[in-house]
């Protein structure tokens, strides 16, 4: 992920910041407990299109 592009990027909710996450190629907002998924280097940025976390799930 670019590091520019991170910097600019935040949640579509709460307009809060994100943090990339390798493992799952996802970006995550910790407050509103949304995974972004990143298709074709592309992040989707759409609250109807992200995973929500489960309480058991760190962030």
């Amino acid at each position: 992920m670019d590091k520019k592009l991170l910097d600019i990027l935040a949640c579509p909710l709460c307009k809060g910041p994100l943090v990339y996450k390798d493992d799952n190629n996802e970006l995550i907002c910790k407050v509103d407990r949304l995974a972004f998924p990143i298709r074709d280097d592309i992040p989707v940025m759409l609250v109807d299109g992200a995973r929500e976390l489960p309480g058991d799930e760190e962030v």
